[in-house]
C-alpha cells in the first residue's frame, strides 16, 4: 500500500481516508498536524453503500483507499478552524452523523487525558482501535499532537499483547477487547492504564482484569466531545457536567464539537439554548460529585411504576457463565406496560441458560423487578463496527423463545 496524498494536503482541503489500522496513520496525522488540512477517517468495514453515504454527506476533495485515490470535482468547503477532523458518530440509534472537531478541541482532549491519568507525554501508548472511531483516533493523536510514542497493533494481535505486554504502555480498549485480553493474559501488571470506553463495563470483567494486576480506568464521552472527558466519574479540568431536569447528561468545555457537517438541523438539536452539549445519555451525580451513567434516554424500560436501565441488567446477566453476549429490551406488556426481555447468545448452545437460572442469578445483584421476564436465545447480536450494541436492531434474526 502506497499512500502519499497526505504529503500534498493543504489547509482548507478535506481528505477522506478509508485505510485499515497501521503505522501509515501516524504519518497521515503528523502530516495533517503540520499542514492544517482537514481529514475524515472512514471505517474500512463499511459496505460500499455505507461508504458512499458518508462521502455524499462529507463531500471531501479526495478519497484515499489502499488501492486508489479518487478526486472529487465538487468538494464542499471546510474551515480547518472548525473542522480539522471530521469523525463519524457510532450510529447506535440511526444513521451516523459527522462531527466537526477543531484542532483546539482535540488538543484539549489529549491534554486533559494525560493530566487525568497523571501520564507523561513520553509514556508509550498502544493503538488497537479503529482510527475511524474517536477512541482509536485519540490514541493516535496523543502521538501526533503531544509527541507520545505510539505502537499500532491490529486487534488480532491481542494474544501477542497479552503474552508480551509492553512495559508501562497505556492501552485504550472497548470491553470486547478487554475480555479477549484477560482471557489470554496471565499478568497485566507491566502495562500502564487500560482505558475503557465504548460501552458499559461489566464489573466482573473489571475485577478479572484487576486480579491480573491491571489498572482499569473507565472513560465516558462521545464523538462530539472528542471522546472520553470523564474518567471514573470525574470530569477533565475545564469540562463541566450537569444533569438536566429530565435526567439527561449535558457537557460543556473546550473539547466539545462545533457541530455536524452539512446537518444544521441535527446541530441545533445537539445543544441546549445556553450552549451545552446534549449527550442523549441519562445519569446522575452521586454524593461525591462523580458521574453515574444509567444508559441511553431512549433505552429506558418502564415496567409497572419502575424504571429499568438495560445496561445494568446486561451487566448482571453477562456475569453468568452461560452467557456469551446479551441485550436487554423492553417489550409491550398488557399488565406491566413493558416487560424486561433478555436476548442471550449462550456460551454453549447445547446447554443454554434457562430463564429461571438467569432470574436467580439476577436476584443476588438486582431488585426483583429488574430481572428478565422472558428469555430469547439468538446466535448473535447486532453491533456497530466499534462494538456498540445496536439495541434498536435487536433481534438480528429469527428469535427462539426459551423457558
Amino acid at each position: 500500500m502506497t499512500v502519499t496524498a497526505h504529503r500534498r494536503a493543504r489547509a482548507g482541503e478535506l481528505i477522506a481516508y478509508a485505510l485499515p489500522p497501521g503505522d501509515i496513520w501516524l504519518e497521515i496525522l503528523a502530516a495533517h498536524a503540520s499542514s492544517g488540512a482537514s481529514f475524515l477517517p472512514i471505517d474500512v468495514r463499511l459496505s460500499d453503500r455505507e461508504r458512499r453515504a458518508v462521502i455524499e454527506r462529507a463531500r471531501p476533495g479526495l478519497l484515499v483507499t489502499p488501492d486508489d485515490e479518487v478526486l472529487f470535482a465538487d468538494p464542499a468547503p471546510v474551515d480547518p478552524d472548525r473542522a480539522w477532523a471530521v469523525v463519524a458518530t457510532s450510529g447506535v440509534s440511526g444513521r451516523p452523523k459527522l462531527a466537526e472537531l477543531p484542532r483546539t478541541a482535540l488538543g484539549a482532549a489529549v491534554a486533559g487525558s494525560l493530566t487525568a491519568l497523571d501520564a507523561s507525554v513520553f509514556d508509550p501508548w498502544v493503538a488497537c482501535l479503529s482510527p475511524a472511531h474517536v477512541g482509536g483516533l485519540m490514541v493516535l493523536l496523543r502521538g501526533a499532537l503531544a509527541g507520545a510514542p505510539v505502537d499500532v497493533f491490529d486487534g488480532s494481535e491481542l494474544a501477542r499483547l497479552a503474552v508480551e505486554p509492553p512495559d508501562g504502555a497505556h492501552i485504550a480498549l472497548v470491553p470486547t477487547l478487554l475480555r479477549r485480553l484477560v482471557a489470554n493474559a496471565q499478568d497485566l501488571s507491566r502495562l500502564g492504564v487500560l482505558l475503557l470506553g465504548g460501552s458499559a463495563l461489566d464489573p466482573a470483567l473489571r475485577d478479572a482484569a484487576a486480579r491480573l494486576g491491571a489498572r482499569v480506568v473507565t472513560a465516558y464521552g462521545l464523538t462530539e466531545s472528542c471522546g472520553g472527558v470523564v474518567y471514573d466519574g470525574i470530569p477533565f479540568d475545564g469540562t463541566d457536567v450537569r444533569i438536566s431536569s429530565a435526567g439527561e447528561i449535558e457537557l460543556s468545555g473546550p473539547t466539545v464539537m462545533e457541530g455536524y457537517r452539512s446537518d444544521p438541523v441535527a446541530t441545533a438539536g445537539a445543544f441546549t439554548v445556553d450552549g451545552w452539549l446534549r449527550t442523549g445519555d441519562m445519569g446522575e451525580l452521586d454524593a461525591e460529585g462523580r458521574l453515574v451513567v444509567h444508559g441511553r434516554s431512549d433505552d429506558t424500560i418502564r415496567s409497572g411504576a419502575e424504571t429499568v436501565w438495560p445496561d445494568e441488567v446486561e451487566a448482571a446477566l453477562r456475569s453468568h457463565p452461560g452467557v456469551a453476549d446479551v441485550a436487554v429490551t423492553g417489550v409491550a406488556d398488557h399488565e406491566w406496560g413493558q416487560r424486561v426481555v433478555a436476548w442471550v447468545v449462550p456460551a454453549d448452545r447445547a446447554l443454554p441458560p434457562t430463564l429461571d437460572a438467569l432470574r436467580e442469578h439476577c436476584r443476588e445483584r438486582l431488585a426483583r423487578f429488574k430481572a428478565p421476564r422472558e428469555l430469547i436465545l439468538v446466535d448473535a447480536l447486532p453491533r456497530t463496527p466499534s462494538g456498540k450494541l445496536q439495541r434498536a436492531a435487536v433481534p438480528p434474526g429469527p428469535a427462539e423463545p426459551h423457558p
